[in-house]
Order: C-alpha cells, then structure tokens, then sequence
C-alpha cells in the first residue's frame, strides 16, 4: 500500500497548489490588468489555460487523492458505497436544482467547472460531493466512536454532523463562487442570506443527508470508521477547501460576509478539528458490535487497522 500512499500525497499536493495558483489569479491577477497585458504569449496561454481549467484540476485532483485514501483505509467496497450515491444523488439534485429550482433555489452554472451534463451541471460538482463530503463523513464517524451511544445511534449522529460540516463549508463557498466579480455560478433570485436563498441551506443538509445515509444502508451497517493516524488528510483536504472559499470571500466581497466566514467557522473548522482530536488512536471490531451482528445477523467483519 505503500505506492497508494506516495500517489495519494502527491494528488493532495497538487491539489493544494492548483487551489493556491487559482487563489492567485482571482486575488492578484485579475484585479490588475497591466500584469495580463505584460505576460509573453507563452505567459499568456498558461494563464488562460490555468483560469479556464484550473478548477476542474483542482477538483479532480481533490476527488482522486480521497478516492486512493478511501481504497487504501477502508477498501473498495467502502469507497464504491460512498462514491456511487454520493455522486449520482448529488448529480441529481443538481440537475433538478438547475432545472427546478429545488432544492437550492434557481441558479444557474456559468463556464470555467468543466462539460455541463445536460448542459446544466459540470461534471466536476459532483466529484466535488463525493470528495468533501467522504471527508466530512469519516471525521463525523470517527467523532461518534468517542461518544457512549450505541452503534445505530451513532450513525445517526455521524450522517447529521457530516452533513452539517459540509454545508458549512458551502457557507464560505458560495459567496466566493456566485458573488464574486468572477463568478461560476449564479442565483437567479437575491437570496435573504447574504445573497443566497435560505432553502439553499436546507438543500445541502438534505442532500448531504440522503447520500451519506444512503451509503451506510449499502455498507450493511459497517462504520467509516479509521484511527487518529489517518485522519490527517480528511482533515487536511476539509481545511485546505475552507480556506480556498474564505480567501475569496473575505478579499473580494465586503465586511457583511465576515459573518457567513465565521459561521462556516464555528460549524465547520472548529468541529472538524474537534472530531480529529477525539477520534480513537486505534480502532478494533469492538465487541458490542460483534454481538449485535451475531444477534441480528449482520454482515460486520472486523475493519482493518491501516497501518500499511
């Protein structure tokens, strides 16, 4: 595993680098067109190629680092139960979102995120479901195992508090994408909650909700669950998206949206670094498990310990 390892690093390192080269065209570039007209022609087309694909890299950079992390802590089984509804029910409510104006509110996706499906919805924003929400998942999950609550409540527990670290991710994101002078979307009402429609909220508590219920169900109740050691890049990846969307937000946009900043904050940041800090050191079968398997006749074999 130790290959899966290397790859899964150097994709969240490119990862990070093609967010902080995005972060330095929309704060520092764009904002001053002397420095555009002064590029060599060479200059020119990297800079082109960079702000018209460069958040598609990033986002696939991010969905295949957390994909290789997924397969080699948990295996593929877990990553596929995770991947599949997370992808094609975010999709979904998309392309009804952009259609029907529900559950988000009505918007609509500009260029730059890559081929629209159905010419509505880049393909890019599900991959980018998949990968944040996986991260808030299993920190959820590993936060849940710390607590005295049987196993069904805390899945219950970790689908609502992973659900809620994902929306408040969105919190900074889309003022960032949509209210910005660079947008790539749009809302096509003006929304009471700094620009963007309440239900937008609820959409992605809801959808966050379904999918991550959704890929417990097909894991026969099997946990997310993995040790402190390896949290580091859910955490990482979880942190590293905040602050690409808060950057934007607080240079680009007036002081209002320091308060949509400071509520993805509290709601988000400080409970992602709580769940890293009291997730277990290491993870067994537990016993209690095992017992209810035996009684119920679920499918629960040991989770593997990834130390490989």
């Amino acid at each position: 595993m130790k290959h899966l390892r290397i790859a899964e690093r150097a994709c969240l390192g490119i990862h990070i680098l093609s967010m902080a080269f995005g972060l330095a065209g929309l704060l520092l570039v764009l904002p001053n067109p002397e420095f555009i007209a002064g590029l060599s022609p060479l200059g020119l087309h990297a800079f082109s190629w960079g702000m018209s694909q460069g958040g598609v890299s990033y986002i696939i950079l991010g969905a295949i680092a957390v994909g290789l992390f997924a397969y080699r802590t948990l295996g593929l089984k877990p990553l596929l139960a995770f991947f599949i509804p997370s992808f094609f029910l975010s999709l979904s409510s998309e392309l009804i979102g952009t259609s029907t104006g529900f559950p988000f509110g009505a918007y609509h996706y500009l260029s730059g995120l890559g081929y629209k499906v159905a010419g509505l919805v880049p393909f890019t924003i599900p991959l980018s479901w998949f990968y944040m929400g996986f991260v808030c998942f299993v920190l959820a999950t590993a936060a849940m195992e710390a607590t005295p609550l049987v196993r069904w409540q805390r899945q219950i527990a970790a689908i609502s508090l992973g659900a809620i670290l994902l929306t408040a991710w969105d919190l900074v994101l889309d003022p960032a994408m949509s209210q910005t002078p660079y947008p790539f979307w749009a809302f096509e009402e003006v929304g009471s909650f700094f620009g963007m429609p309440y239900r937008n909220i609820a959409g992605w508590i809801g959808t966050g909700v379904v999918y991550m219920t959704v890929a417990t169900a097909l894991q026969n109740g099997k946990q997310f669950l993995l040790p402190r050691r390896e949290l580091r890049l859910p955490v990482a990846v979880y942190l590293v998206n905040f602050i690409f969307g808060a950057s934007i937000t607080l240079v680009l946009l007036d002081a209002q949206f320091t308060v949509p900043t400071l509520l993805s904050t509290l709601f988000g940041v400080v409970p992602a670094l709580l769940c890293w800090r009291l997730a277990p050191i290491a993870v067994s079968d537990g016993n209690e498990d095992d017992a209810i398997a035996a009684e119920g006749g679920l499918d629960l074999p040991a989770l593997e310990t990834a130390a490989k």
